[in-house]
Protein backbone atom coordinates (compact mmCIF):
# COMPACT_ATOMS: atom_id res chain seq x y z
CA UNK A 1 0.00 0.00 0.00
CA UNK A 2 1.24 3.45 -0.90
CA UNK A 3 0.20 6.28 1.35
CA UNK A 4 0.21 9.86 0.15
CA UNK A 5 1.38 11.19 3.51
CA UNK A 6 3.28 9.68 6.44
CA UNK A 7 1.85 11.31 9.57
CA UNK A 8 4.74 10.13 11.72
CA UNK A 9 7.74 10.85 9.49
CA UNK A 10 7.07 13.62 6.93
CA UNK A 11 8.37 17.10 7.66
CA UNK A 12 5.76 18.91 9.77
CA UNK A 13 5.23 22.12 7.78
CA UNK A 14 4.66 20.44 4.39
CA UNK A 15 2.57 17.76 6.10
CA UNK A 16 0.30 20.31 7.76
CA UNK A 17 -0.11 22.11 4.43
CA UNK A 18 -0.83 18.86 2.58
CA UNK A 19 -3.61 17.99 5.00
CA UNK A 20 -4.87 21.48 5.85
CA UNK A 21 -5.21 22.93 2.36
CA UNK A 22 -7.19 20.09 0.72
CA UNK A 23 -9.38 19.72 3.81
CA UNK A 24 -9.91 23.48 3.95
CA UNK A 25 -10.93 23.47 0.29
CA UNK A 26 -13.17 20.46 0.84
CA UNK A 27 -14.85 22.16 3.79
CA UNK A 28 -15.26 25.37 1.81
CA UNK A 29 -16.82 23.44 -1.05
CA UNK A 30 -19.05 21.62 1.43
CA UNK A 31 -20.23 25.02 2.68
CA UNK A 32 -21.19 25.83 -0.88
CA UNK A 33 -23.99 23.27 -0.66
CA UNK A 34 -26.03 25.61 1.49
CA UNK A 35 -24.74 28.87 0.00
CA UNK A 36 -25.51 27.83 -3.58
CA UNK A 37 -28.96 26.66 -2.55
CA UNK A 38 -29.62 29.99 -0.86
CA UNK A 39 -28.20 31.95 -3.80
CA UNK A 40 -30.53 30.24 -6.28
CA UNK A 41 -33.47 30.36 -3.85
CA UNK A 42 -33.01 34.09 -3.20
CA UNK A 43 -33.17 34.76 -6.94
CA UNK A 44 -36.43 32.88 -7.58
CA UNK A 45 -38.78 35.46 -9.17
CA UNK A 46 -41.41 37.04 -6.90
CA UNK A 47 -41.01 34.69 -3.89
CA UNK A 48 -37.20 34.79 -3.58
CA UNK A 49 -36.87 36.73 -0.31
CA UNK A 50 -39.57 34.72 1.50
CA UNK A 51 -38.17 31.44 0.22
CA UNK A 52 -34.71 32.54 1.38
CA UNK A 53 -36.06 33.19 4.88
CA UNK A 54 -37.66 29.72 4.82
CA UNK A 55 -34.35 28.14 3.83
CA UNK A 56 -32.68 30.14 6.60
CA UNK A 57 -34.98 28.57 9.18
CA UNK A 58 -34.01 25.12 7.81
CA UNK A 59 -30.28 25.93 7.87
CA UNK A 60 -29.59 25.21 11.54
CA UNK A 61 -31.71 22.06 11.43
CA UNK A 62 -29.68 20.80 8.46
CA UNK A 63 -26.46 21.63 10.33
CA UNK A 64 -27.78 19.81 13.39
CA UNK A 65 -28.42 16.69 11.31
CA UNK A 66 -24.94 16.88 9.78
CA UNK A 67 -23.30 17.23 13.19
CA UNK A 68 -24.31 13.65 14.00
CA UNK A 69 -21.96 12.54 11.22
CA UNK A 70 -19.19 14.36 13.05
CA UNK A 71 -20.14 12.70 16.35
CA UNK A 72 -19.12 9.29 15.00
CA UNK A 73 -16.80 10.25 12.15
CA UNK A 74 -14.47 12.64 13.94
CA UNK A 75 -14.55 10.70 17.21
CA UNK A 76 -13.76 7.44 15.43
CA UNK A 77 -11.08 8.91 13.14
CA UNK A 78 -9.20 10.56 16.03
CA UNK A 79 -9.21 7.28 17.95
CA UNK A 80 -8.20 5.40 14.80
CA UNK A 81 -5.30 7.80 14.13
CA UNK A 82 -4.04 7.25 17.67
CA UNK A 83 -4.13 3.47 17.19
CA UNK A 84 -2.32 3.73 13.86
CA UNK A 85 0.32 5.85 15.60
CA UNK A 86 0.66 3.08 18.17
CA UNK A 87 0.94 0.52 15.29
CA UNK A 88 -2.22 -1.28 16.44
CA UNK A 89 -3.84 -1.99 13.08
CA UNK A 90 -6.28 -4.59 14.36
CA UNK A 91 -7.75 -2.13 16.85
CA UNK A 92 -7.87 0.54 14.11
CA UNK A 93 -9.84 -1.90 11.93
CA UNK A 94 -12.34 -2.54 14.73
CA UNK A 95 -12.82 1.21 15.17
CA UNK A 96 -13.66 1.64 11.48
CA UNK A 97 -16.06 -1.33 11.49
CA UNK A 98 -17.92 -0.04 14.53
CA UNK A 99 -18.05 3.52 13.23
CA UNK A 100 -19.60 2.41 9.94
CA UNK A 101 -22.34 0.43 11.68
CA UNK A 102 -23.04 3.29 14.10
CA UNK A 103 -23.43 5.77 11.24
CA UNK A 104 -25.84 3.50 9.38
CA UNK A 105 -28.06 3.01 12.45
CA UNK A 106 -27.87 6.68 13.46
CA UNK A 107 -28.75 7.89 9.94
CA UNK A 108 -31.86 5.72 9.71
CA UNK A 109 -33.01 6.69 13.21
CA UNK A 110 -32.60 10.42 12.59
CA UNK A 111 -34.40 10.28 9.25
CA UNK A 112 -37.50 8.78 10.89
CA UNK A 113 -37.30 11.07 13.94
CA UNK A 114 -36.98 14.33 12.01
CA UNK A 115 -39.74 13.45 9.54
CA UNK A 116 -42.12 12.94 12.47
CA UNK A 117 -41.16 16.16 14.29
CA UNK A 118 -40.24 18.63 11.52
CA UNK A 119 -43.45 20.71 11.60
CA UNK A 120 -43.13 21.51 15.31
CA UNK A 121 -39.41 22.22 14.93
CA UNK A 122 -39.92 24.71 12.10
CA UNK A 123 -42.53 26.71 14.02
CA UNK A 124 -40.38 26.85 17.15
CA UNK A 125 -37.22 27.76 15.22
CA UNK A 126 -38.52 30.94 13.59
CA UNK A 127 -40.79 30.03 10.65
CA UNK A 128 -43.60 32.53 10.20
CA UNK A 129 -46.95 31.91 8.54
CA UNK A 130 -45.52 33.21 5.25
CA UNK A 131 -42.22 31.32 5.31
CA UNK A 132 -43.43 27.99 6.75
CA UNK A 133 -44.54 26.44 3.39
CA UNK A 134 -41.07 27.03 1.89
CA UNK A 135 -39.25 25.77 4.98
CA UNK A 136 -41.47 22.68 5.18
CA UNK A 137 -40.91 21.77 1.52
CA UNK A 138 -37.14 22.14 1.78
CA UNK A 139 -36.73 20.24 5.05
CA UNK A 140 -39.02 17.36 4.06
CA UNK A 141 -37.03 16.58 0.93
CA UNK A 142 -33.66 17.13 2.63
CA UNK A 143 -34.51 14.82 5.51
CA UNK A 144 -35.08 11.92 3.11
CA UNK A 145 -31.42 12.32 2.11
CA UNK A 146 -30.14 12.34 5.69
CA UNK A 147 -28.87 8.75 5.41
CA UNK A 148 -26.44 9.66 2.61
CA UNK A 149 -25.47 13.03 4.11
CA UNK A 150 -24.46 11.57 7.48
CA UNK A 151 -22.74 8.53 6.04
CA UNK A 152 -20.76 10.63 3.57
CA UNK A 153 -19.71 13.22 6.16
CA UNK A 154 -18.85 10.67 8.84
CA UNK A 155 -16.87 8.23 6.70
CA UNK A 156 -14.91 10.97 4.93
CA UNK A 157 -12.96 11.59 8.15
CA UNK A 158 -11.52 8.06 7.85
CA UNK A 159 -10.07 8.90 4.45
CA UNK A 160 -8.26 11.98 5.76
CA UNK A 161 -6.95 10.28 8.91
CA UNK A 162 -5.24 7.62 6.77
CA UNK A 163 -3.30 10.24 4.80
CA UNK A 164 -5.52 10.82 1.73
CA UNK A 165 -6.78 14.43 1.99
CA UNK A 166 -6.86 14.90 -1.79
CA UNK A 167 -9.27 11.99 -2.22
CA UNK A 168 -11.37 13.29 0.65
CA UNK A 169 -11.47 16.67 -1.08
CA UNK A 170 -12.35 15.10 -4.45
CA UNK A 171 -15.40 13.29 -3.07
CA UNK A 172 -16.76 16.56 -1.65
CA UNK A 173 -15.95 18.69 -4.71
CA UNK A 174 -17.67 16.20 -7.02
CA UNK A 175 -20.84 16.52 -4.99
CA UNK A 176 -20.62 20.32 -4.92
CA UNK A 177 -20.21 20.63 -8.69
CA UNK A 178 -23.18 18.33 -9.14
CA UNK A 179 -25.16 20.51 -6.74
CA UNK A 180 -24.45 23.67 -8.76
CA UNK A 181 -25.56 22.05 -12.00
CA UNK A 182 -28.65 20.40 -10.54
CA UNK A 183 -29.71 23.58 -8.69
CA UNK A 184 -29.82 25.53 -11.95
CA UNK A 185 -31.61 22.73 -13.81
CA UNK A 186 -34.23 21.94 -11.16
CA UNK A 187 -35.02 25.53 -10.13
CA UNK A 188 -34.93 27.42 -13.42
CA UNK A 189 -35.35 24.78 -16.13
CA UNK A 190 -37.91 22.50 -14.43
CA UNK A 191 -39.33 25.36 -12.30
CA UNK A 192 -39.30 23.28 -9.11
CA UNK A 193 -38.51 26.25 -6.86
CA UNK A 194 -37.23 25.55 -3.35
CA UNK A 195 -38.08 21.85 -3.79
CA UNK A 196 -35.57 21.75 -6.65
CA UNK A 197 -32.85 23.19 -4.42
CA UNK A 198 -33.45 20.52 -1.78
CA UNK A 199 -33.57 17.73 -4.36
CA UNK A 200 -30.29 18.92 -5.92
CA UNK A 201 -28.60 18.85 -2.51
CA UNK A 202 -29.85 15.33 -1.71
CA UNK A 203 -28.72 13.86 -5.05
CA UNK A 204 -25.32 15.54 -4.76
CA UNK A 205 -24.80 14.20 -1.26
CA UNK A 206 -25.73 10.71 -2.49
CA UNK A 207 -22.97 10.97 -5.09
CA UNK A 208 -20.36 12.11 -2.53
CA UNK A 209 -21.39 9.32 -0.17
CA UNK A 210 -21.06 6.65 -2.85
CA UNK A 211 -17.56 7.84 -3.81
CA UNK A 212 -16.47 7.87 -0.16
CA UNK A 213 -17.68 4.33 0.44
CA UNK A 214 -16.15 3.08 -2.82
CA UNK A 215 -12.75 4.22 -1.57
CA UNK A 216 -13.10 2.80 1.93
CA UNK A 217 -14.44 -0.62 1.01
CA UNK A 218 -11.97 -3.32 -0.05
CA UNK A 219 -10.73 -2.94 -3.65
CA UNK A 220 -12.98 -4.52 -6.25
CA UNK A 221 -13.15 -4.91 -9.99
CA UNK A 222 -14.79 -1.55 -10.61
CA UNK A 223 -12.80 0.50 -8.11
CA UNK A 224 -12.38 4.07 -9.50
CA UNK A 225 -9.33 4.92 -7.33
CA UNK A 226 -5.69 3.94 -7.88
CA UNK A 227 -4.79 4.43 -4.21
CA UNK A 228 -6.19 2.25 -1.46
CA UNK A 229 -6.52 2.82 2.28
CA UNK A 230 -4.43 1.09 4.90
CA UNK A 231 -7.64 0.11 6.70
CA UNK A 232 -10.80 -0.73 4.71
CA UNK A 233 -14.38 -1.13 5.92
CA UNK A 234 -15.15 -4.68 7.02
CA UNK A 235 -17.83 -6.33 9.12
CA UNK A 236 -17.71 -7.95 12.55
CA UNK A 237 -15.97 -7.38 15.91
CA UNK A 238 -18.70 -5.01 17.06
CA UNK A 239 -18.29 -3.77 20.60
CA UNK A 240 -20.54 -1.63 22.76
CA UNK A 241 -17.52 -0.62 24.84
CA UNK A 242 -15.67 0.60 21.74
CA UNK A 243 -18.78 2.41 20.50
CA UNK A 244 -18.93 4.31 23.79
CA UNK A 245 -15.27 5.34 23.39
CA UNK A 246 -15.95 6.65 19.89
CA UNK A 247 -18.98 8.61 21.06
CA UNK A 248 -17.10 9.98 24.07
CA UNK A 249 -14.29 11.30 21.87
CA UNK A 250 -16.68 12.68 19.24
CA UNK A 251 -19.05 14.25 21.76
CA UNK A 252 -17.12 17.50 22.09
CA UNK A 253 -16.95 18.34 18.36
CA UNK A 254 -20.56 17.17 18.03
CA UNK A 255 -21.72 19.58 20.70
CA UNK A 256 -19.63 22.35 19.13
CA UNK A 257 -21.34 21.86 15.76
CA UNK A 258 -24.82 21.15 17.08
CA UNK A 259 -24.77 24.23 19.30
CA UNK A 260 -23.79 26.24 16.22
CA UNK A 261 -27.22 25.22 14.99
CA UNK A 262 -28.77 26.14 18.32
CA UNK A 263 -27.40 29.68 18.34
CA UNK A 264 -28.66 30.26 14.79
CA UNK A 265 -32.06 28.99 15.89
CA UNK A 266 -32.01 31.35 18.87
CA UNK A 267 -30.95 34.22 16.60
CA UNK A 268 -33.74 33.58 14.10
CA UNK A 269 -36.36 33.20 16.84
CA UNK A 270 -35.19 36.39 18.59
CA UNK A 271 -35.20 38.41 15.36
CA UNK A 272 -38.66 37.14 14.51
CA UNK A 273 -39.99 37.95 17.98
CA UNK A 274 -38.39 41.37 18.47
CA UNK A 275 -38.76 42.39 14.83
CA UNK A 276 -42.47 41.66 14.75
CA UNK A 277 -44.58 41.01 11.68
CA UNK A 278 -43.23 44.10 9.93
CA UNK A 279 -39.48 43.46 10.12
CA UNK A 280 -39.08 39.88 11.38
CA UNK A 281 -38.90 38.12 8.00
CA UNK A 282 -36.49 40.72 6.60
CA UNK A 283 -34.20 40.36 9.62
CA UNK A 284 -34.23 36.56 9.29
CA UNK A 285 -33.43 36.90 5.58
CA UNK A 286 -30.51 39.19 6.43
CA UNK A 287 -29.31 36.79 9.13
CA UNK A 288 -29.45 33.95 6.58
CA UNK A 289 -27.20 35.89 4.21
CA UNK A 290 -24.83 36.89 7.04
CA UNK A 291 -24.61 33.34 8.35
CA UNK A 292 -23.91 32.13 4.80
CA UNK A 293 -20.99 34.55 4.66
CA UNK A 294 -19.72 33.40 8.06
CA UNK A 295 -19.63 29.85 6.73
CA UNK A 296 -17.04 31.02 4.21
CA UNK A 297 -14.85 31.86 7.22
CA UNK A 298 -15.67 29.20 9.79
CA UNK A 299 -15.89 26.38 7.21
CA UNK A 300 -12.27 26.71 6.02
CA UNK A 301 -11.09 27.25 9.61
CA UNK A 302 -12.76 23.97 10.58
CA UNK A 303 -11.04 22.45 7.56
CA UNK A 304 -7.61 23.62 8.72
CA UNK A 305 -8.01 22.66 12.38
CA UNK A 306 -10.12 19.54 11.85
CA UNK A 307 -8.19 18.22 8.87
CA UNK A 308 -4.90 18.39 10.74
CA UNK A 309 -6.17 16.71 13.90
CA UNK A 310 -4.95 13.41 12.49
CA UNK A 311 -1.34 14.69 12.68
CA UNK A 312 -1.74 15.62 16.34
CA UNK A 313 -3.59 12.42 17.27
CA UNK A 314 -1.19 10.14 15.37
CA UNK A 315 1.94 11.68 16.91
CA UNK A 316 0.31 11.84 20.32
CA UNK A 317 -0.34 8.11 20.00
CA UNK A 318 3.29 7.62 18.92
CA UNK A 319 4.44 9.75 21.92
CA UNK A 320 6.23 12.21 19.63
CA UNK A 321 5.40 15.36 21.56
CA UNK A 322 7.90 17.49 19.64
CA UNK A 323 5.95 16.91 16.42
CA UNK A 324 2.67 17.63 18.21
CA UNK A 325 3.96 21.04 19.37
CA UNK A 326 5.38 21.88 15.96
CA UNK A 327 2.11 20.99 14.26
CA UNK A 328 0.05 23.07 16.68
CA UNK A 329 2.17 26.18 16.04
CA UNK A 330 1.92 25.84 12.27
CA UNK A 331 -1.82 25.17 12.39
CA UNK A 332 -2.30 28.32 14.48
CA UNK A 333 -0.21 30.41 12.06
CA UNK A 334 -2.21 29.20 9.05
CA UNK A 335 -5.55 29.85 10.74
CA UNK A 336 -4.58 33.35 11.90
CA UNK A 337 -3.37 34.24 8.40
CA UNK A 338 -6.64 33.05 6.87
CA UNK A 339 -8.83 34.86 9.42
CA UNK A 340 -6.84 38.09 8.93
CA UNK A 341 -7.38 37.97 5.17
CA UNK A 342 -11.10 37.35 5.65
CA UNK A 343 -11.32 40.20 8.17
CA UNK A 344 -9.99 42.59 5.54
CA UNK A 345 -12.29 41.18 2.86
CA UNK A 346 -15.23 41.66 5.24
CA UNK A 347 -14.41 45.32 5.64
CA UNK A 348 -14.30 46.16 1.94
CA UNK A 349 -16.21 43.57 -0.12
CA UNK A 350 -19.31 42.32 1.74
CA UNK A 351 -21.74 44.07 -0.58
CA UNK A 352 -20.53 42.01 -3.55
CA UNK A 353 -21.41 38.84 -1.63
CA UNK A 354 -24.85 40.10 -0.58
CA UNK A 355 -25.77 40.96 -4.18
CA UNK A 356 -25.73 37.29 -5.21
CA UNK A 357 -28.65 36.61 -2.84
CA UNK A 358 -30.99 39.55 -3.35
CA UNK A 359 -31.65 42.73 -5.29
CA UNK A 360 -33.74 44.32 -2.52
CA UNK A 361 -32.03 47.60 -1.58
CA UNK A 362 -32.98 47.57 2.10
CA UNK A 363 -31.99 43.93 2.54
CA UNK A 364 -28.65 44.57 0.85
CA UNK A 365 -27.96 47.51 3.17
CA UNK A 366 -28.92 45.57 6.33
CA UNK A 367 -26.96 42.45 5.35
CA UNK A 368 -23.81 44.39 4.43
CA UNK A 369 -23.84 46.16 7.79
CA UNK A 370 -24.49 42.85 9.55
CA UNK A 371 -21.51 41.12 7.91
CA UNK A 372 -19.17 43.86 9.08
CA UNK A 373 -20.52 43.53 12.62
CA UNK A 374 -20.43 39.72 12.70
CA UNK A 375 -16.78 39.57 11.57
CA UNK A 376 -15.32 42.03 14.09
CA UNK A 377 -13.95 39.18 16.23
CA UNK A 378 -12.89 36.58 13.64
CA UNK A 379 -9.14 36.98 14.17
CA UNK A 380 -9.39 36.11 17.90
CA UNK A 381 -11.88 33.39 16.92
CA UNK A 382 -9.10 31.57 15.04
CA UNK A 383 -7.34 30.96 18.39
CA UNK A 384 -10.55 29.43 19.77
CA UNK A 385 -10.85 27.03 16.82
CA UNK A 386 -7.21 25.92 16.89
CA UNK A 387 -6.97 25.38 20.63
CA UNK A 388 -10.35 23.67 21.08
CA UNK A 389 -9.70 21.27 18.17
CA UNK A 390 -6.13 20.73 19.37
CA UNK A 391 -7.32 19.71 22.82
CA UNK A 392 -9.91 17.40 21.23
CA UNK A 393 -7.20 15.71 19.14
CA UNK A 394 -5.26 15.02 22.36
CA UNK A 395 -8.30 13.43 23.99
CA UNK A 396 -9.00 16.44 26.27
CA UNK A 397 -12.65 16.41 25.22
CA UNK A 398 -14.08 17.72 28.50
CA UNK A 399 -11.83 20.78 28.44
CA UNK A 400 -12.61 21.45 24.77
CA UNK A 401 -16.32 20.98 25.33
CA UNK A 402 -16.41 23.35 28.29
CA UNK A 403 -14.67 26.10 26.32
CA UNK A 404 -16.98 25.67 23.37
CA UNK A 405 -20.19 25.58 25.40
CA UNK A 406 -19.14 28.73 27.24
CA UNK A 407 -18.80 30.61 23.94
CA UNK A 408 -22.17 29.38 22.65
CA UNK A 409 -23.86 30.18 25.97
CA UNK A 410 -22.58 33.74 25.96
CA UNK A 411 -23.67 34.12 22.34
CA UNK A 412 -27.24 33.07 23.16
CA UNK A 413 -27.38 35.29 26.25
CA UNK A 414 -26.16 38.31 24.30
CA UNK A 415 -28.59 37.54 21.44
CA UNK A 416 -31.56 37.54 23.80
CA UNK A 417 -30.53 40.37 26.14
CA UNK A 418 -29.01 43.02 23.83
CA UNK A 419 -32.21 43.68 21.78
CA UNK A 420 -34.12 44.34 25.00
CA UNK A 421 -32.08 47.49 25.56
CA UNK A 422 -31.26 48.46 21.96
CA UNK A 423 -32.88 48.07 18.52
CA UNK A 424 -33.50 44.54 17.21
CA UNK A 425 -30.61 44.40 14.73
CA UNK A 426 -28.17 45.04 17.58
CA UNK A 427 -28.50 41.29 18.29
CA UNK A 428 -25.85 40.85 15.59
CA UNK A 429 -23.23 42.16 18.05
CA UNK A 430 -23.61 38.95 20.07
CA UNK A 431 -21.21 37.18 17.68
CA UNK A 432 -18.09 39.39 18.05
CA UNK A 433 -18.61 39.88 21.79
CA UNK A 434 -18.69 36.14 22.49
CA UNK A 435 -15.84 35.48 20.02
CA UNK A 436 -13.41 37.90 21.64
CA UNK A 437 -14.19 37.07 25.27
CA UNK A 438 -14.05 33.29 24.88
CA UNK A 439 -11.02 33.27 22.57
CA UNK A 440 -9.04 35.02 25.31
CA UNK A 441 -10.20 32.46 27.86
CA UNK A 442 -9.44 29.50 25.55
CA UNK A 443 -5.93 30.79 24.95
CA UNK A 444 -5.25 31.03 28.69
CA UNK A 445 -6.61 27.52 29.37
CA UNK A 446 -4.66 26.00 26.46
CA UNK A 447 -1.38 27.51 27.64
CA UNK A 448 -2.00 26.12 31.13
CA UNK A 449 -2.84 22.52 30.15
CA UNK A 450 -1.18 21.75 26.78
CA UNK A 451 2.42 21.15 27.86
CA UNK A 452 1.35 19.44 31.10
CA UNK A 453 -0.85 17.02 29.17
CA UNK A 454 1.96 16.09 26.78
CA UNK A 455 4.39 15.65 29.66
CA UNK A 456 1.92 13.32 31.40
CA UNK A 457 1.68 11.25 28.20
CA UNK A 458 5.47 10.93 28.00
CA UNK A 459 5.73 9.95 31.66
CA UNK A 460 2.98 7.33 31.36
CA UNK A 461 4.63 5.81 28.27
CA UNK A 462 8.05 5.73 29.90
CA UNK A 463 6.60 3.99 32.94
CA UNK A 464 4.81 1.35 30.84
CA UNK A 465 7.91 0.83 28.69
CA UNK A 466 10.08 0.22 31.73
CA UNK A 467 7.59 -2.32 33.10
CA UNK A 468 7.87 -4.39 29.89
CA UNK A 469 11.65 -4.21 29.71
CA UNK A 470 13.23 -7.57 30.77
Amino acid sequence: MKKTNDLGQDSIFPLVCKLAIPTMIAQLVNVLYSIIDRMFIGNIPVIGDLALAGAGVCGPIVTLLSSFGTLVGLGGSILMAMRLGEKKEKEAQNILNNSFLMLVVLSLTLTIGFLLSKDALLVRFGASQLTFPYADTYLTIYTFGTFFALLGIGMNYFITCQGFPLISMATVITGAISNIILDAVFIFVFDLGIAGAALATVLSQMLSCCLTLLFLFKPGKYRPFKSKPQISIAFGNYSLKLAKKILALGFSPFVILSTDSLIIIVMNAALQQYGGSANGDQLVSAATIIQSYMLLITGPMVGITGGTQAIISYNYGAVNTKRVKQAEKIILALTVCFSTIMFLVSRFLPQAFVHIFTSDVELIKLSTWGIRVFTLGIIPLSFQYVFVDGLTALGRTKTALTLSILRKSLYMIFTIVIPIFYQTKSAFYAEPLSDVLCSCLSTIVFLLVFSKHLHFRESAFSCNDSLHTP
